[in-house]
């Protein structure tokens, strides 16, 4: 609901800023409930700072010292697998250490307890880094590898391994949803990092991770110890996505750290091209180095349309990767080739060496994706891919006619100069990663000027569009409603709609989900892969657990977030037999009716609003915006701008709604009009029904004519409540929502934490904008009865996802200038 111009003035920025810090210092409190964690931090910066190693990690002499190697270890350094914790190579390698032990050892800290924390950060650092040098060991004793020889003679120092050895502790108490998700994608990462990059640092990382898991399951383990192989479509999905993921940024990494020891180093050429790579790159510019990484960058888009579901992304992994096994068996046998005309190679054991991990990651991929075929059924809605593929053949044909023209009007700014044929036979080629260039072999390169600009920057944009669509089309939801579905929802609305924000579902931009039982339904809209419901389920109360199961299986058939959003408590029971989290969201504020009479102390502002209204010559009258005379509307339409262009934001929607509306023939009006006809007020009241008959109306529009206060009317919004009240309890109804006041609580709890407190801190820094907080304080002059209104959501990660959902949803077409309009309100 909107805030009414009488309410009071939003609290000071100092109180606002007191508020926030609160919250920083309630987050810093957890660290002070950890100080294993804090010391062993502070130890690390202690170290480093000492021996001068915090900018430029540890001097070799000292790095022979800490280090652990197996070297070190038959020196008789033992105490360097725990020495080895306490350093790093650099300043930034410093910085993201001290980041991940707070995160992580806070949150095994406050589950484990000091001691244990203590405890089991040690034996994951030595046992795990004793484990990984006596796997290197054996490797470099069994196996005639030159890769195994390099890690025996190798040291490695830093915190990562402990890390990874904790997370994966900390597993073992987590659901098994994040149980699964934090064993495989740590797993995922750990062995993409060792088969890519090959260092000792990597052998360590894996090999502590599985300490940690060992050390879990012994140790720390709670509740069921299965891990849930048949795992459910959406989980399916997104761990795909993170395998495939992973396949990408391992190149991606080892490309920016220039390590490229292990057995898939080779395969990363065909993701990253060598314009990418450490010094590789020197005098390329920035173009040549994007334009490096576009399979990587096209596998990571695929990834995130995997982890939605959509059968397009699946069928575009499954031809890339057939592509990729295709050049990387051609790359092997060129590589062979040239490494016999060289001399390098005198057998096929070596030969075989390079193509095995050239084919074999491809044809793994392509497997996974065969085998999981069934889980990828989300379609795009009908014409992106159409409009996607006309936007870039329209592209590509521009762009190729500017490239031809342009470069032939510098020709000189090739090498060797060319000409317009050249240049048109040569565009297509201009396209593929500079990694494929080598198998093309162009005939001219871009030497210098605007011959340079166009080979470089063109690929580019053409590679941009299509990445930028291919992730839009991903995002999209398939959303369709048939014109019968409104109708049908609003037979069954009128059957069962008692809950006050029923009426809601009735407006445009709702889509609808109907029971099995044709009884009940869901309205709900799709936000970023997040279906955000609006109210409660409409239908029979007794089939309301039912309907909520079913439509949650709905949606995760289409791979959505589901996010039951200002529900009742009746919602708010369900989900928590579901082990649902939930918040409050907002504050309802009802007016029991029947005998409801505005007498006694507590009354007489709305008494008196009354009183003042009647000696003003104002009156109430009931009218539908629809059919009201067009002087009526005008006026309406007005104050309604008036009102917006007040605010820091545009007219919010969803669940608040504006003129369009007041549009509905069932929704009544109530107007404050004078003897001249001027309205100085006007509400809105929608029904809520029961077996066909309105029982009860909720308040929804709510503005009041700019200067009222000024003309000596005042009052004019109590005015208009209390005679909607006193008329419509003479008429029957049962009772009366002044509806639900956003991010405000009539009586908040002292003991809030974590995202509940956050809420009631954003709620009160919205205050200057929107004033919801006064707006609840206004409603309390009618003595209501206050009825939390919660969002229910399966999951805690889900809420960044969710919050950007809904803030869509009030706010689409939110422009930039908006915002900064906003924030100097703020402060």
């Amino acid at each position: 609901m909107r805030s009414p111009a009488t309410v009071p003035a939003p609290p000071a920025g100092g109180a606002r800023w007191r508020s926030w810090a609160a919250v920083v210092w309630r987050q810093l409190g957890q660290a002070r409930r950890a100080p294993v964690t804090v010391l062993l931090v502070a130890a690390i910066w202690i170290v480093g700072a000492i021996t001068g190693s915090l900018l430029h990690g540890p001097s070799d002499e000292l790095h022979e010292m800490v280090a652990v190697g197996l070297p070190a270890l038959t020196d008789g350094a033992w105490w360097t697998p725990v020495t080895s914790a306490f350093f790093a190579d650099d300043l930034v390698t410093y910085l993201l250490v001290t980041i991940a032990l707070l995160v992580v050892g806070v949150l095994c800290e406050l589950r484990w307890g000091s001691a244990r924390m203590a405890g089991i950060a040690l034996l994951v650092q030595v046992l795990g880094v004793v484990v990984g040098l006596g796997a290197v060991a054996v490797a470099d004793a069994v196996f005639d590898w030159q890769w195994a020889d390099y890690l025996a003679s190798g040291a490695a120092d830093g915190a990562t391994p402990l890390v990874a050895g904790l997370l994966m502790a900390y597993s073992a108490g987590s659901t098994v949803l994040w149980r699964r998700r934090l064993r495989v994608g740590l797993f995922t990462v750990c062995l993409v990092a060792l088969l890519y990059g090959g260092q000792l640092q990597d052998v360590l990382r894996l090999s502590t991770a599985l300490i940690g898991l060992l050390a879990g399951v012994v140790f720390l383990h709670r509740g069921d110890r299965r891990m849930q192989v048949h795992a459910s479509r959406h989980e399916t999905r997104v761990l795909v996505a993170v395998v495939l993921a992973a396949t990408a940024l391992g190149p991606i990494l080892i490309a920016v750290t220039g390590e490229i020891e292990g057995p898939l180093s080779a395969l990363a050429d065909l993701y990253v091209g060598p314009s990418a790579y450490g010094d590789a790159g020197t005098g390329r510019d920035l173009a040549q180095i994007l334009l490096s990484v576009v399979p990587a960058l096209i596998v990571l888009v695929l990834a995130a349309g995997l982890r939605r579901g959509r059968r397009f992304a699946w069928w575009a992994t499954l031809l890339f990767h057939t592509l990729l096994l295709t050049v990387g068996a051609f790359y092997a046998v060129d590589y062979y080739q040239w490494a016999v005309d060289n001399d390098l190679i005198n057998d096929g054991t070596s030969w075989v060496a390079w193509l095995v991990p050239l084919v074999l990651l491809p044809v793994l991929i392509i497997g996974l994706l065969l085998v999981t075929r069934r889980s990828f059924t989300v379609q795009a809605p009908a014409g992106v891919y159409r409009r996607l593929g006309l936007t870039v053949v329209g592209l590509v044909a521009g762009l190729w006619g500017a490239f031809v023209v342009l470069g032939s009007l510098v020709a000189d700014d090739f090498d060797p100069p060319v000409g317009i044929a050249d240049l048109t036979v040569d565009f297509p080629a201009r396209l593929l990663p500079n990694g494929y260039l080598s198998i093309i072999e162009p005939a001219f390169e871009p030497a210098d000027g605007l011959g340079r600009f166009l080979g470089d920057w063109i690929p580019v944009a053409v590679w941009a569009v299509v990445l930028v669509g291919l992730l839009r089309s991903f995002v999209s939801a398939r959303v369709e409603s048939a014109g019968t579905d409104r109708a049908r929802a609003q037979r069954i609305l009128k059957r069962h709609g008692t809950s006050s924000l029923s009426h809601l579902t009735t407006w445009d931009g709702n889509s609808y989900w109907f029971a099995s039982g044709e009884r009940s339904f869901v309205a709900y809209r799709v936000e970023g892969g997040v279906a955000v419901t609006t109210g409660d389920p409409v239908g029979p109360a007794a089939e309301l657990p039912a309907v909520i199961e079913e439509f949650v299986a709905f949606c995760a058939a289409h791979h959505w977030t589901v996010c039951l959003y200002s529900v009742t408590e009746s919602v708010r029971q369900v989900t928590d037999d579901f082990g649902w989290p939930s918040l409050q969201v907002a504050e309802e504020t009802v007016l029991p009716l029947g005998s409801l009479a505005f007498t006694g102390k507590k009354f007489q502002d709305i008494r008196t609003a009354i009183s003042r209204a009647g000696k003003s010559g104002i009156t109430a009258e009931w009218i539908t915006y629809r059919t009201a005379p067009l002087s009526i509307r005008d006026q309406i339409e007005a104050i309604s701008e008036e009102w917006v262009s007040d605010k820091a934001l545009p007219e919010m929607g969803f669940t608040l709604g504006g003129l369009d509306e007041l549009e509905d023939p069932t929704v009544r009006c109530l107007i404050a009009v004078d003897a001249e006809r001027t309205i100085h007020g006007v509400t809105s009241w929608m029904p809520c029904y029961a077996d066909g008959e309105p029982i009860g109306w909720t308040l929804d529009f709510m503005r009041r004519r700019t200067g009222t206060e000024a003309a000596g009317v005042k009052g004019v919004m109590e005015f208009l409540i209390g005679t909607a009240a006193l008329d419509l309890q003479a008429q029957g109804a049962q009772f009366l929502s002044l509806s639900g006041a956003p991010l405000a609580q009539a009586h908040p709890d002292d003991e809030q934490a974590g995202v509940q407190r956050l809420l009631q801190v954003i709620g009160g820094t919205m205050e200057p904008v929107y004033g919801f907080r006064s707006l609840l304080r206004f409603k309390a002059k009618f003595q209501p009865e206050y009825r939390p209104m919660y969002l229910c959501y399966p999951e805690a990660a889900a809420l960044p996802r969710i919050g950007l959902a809904i803030s869509r949803a009030y706010l689409p077409n939110m422009t930039v200038r908006q915002v900064v309009r906003m924030m100097g309100q703020l402060t």
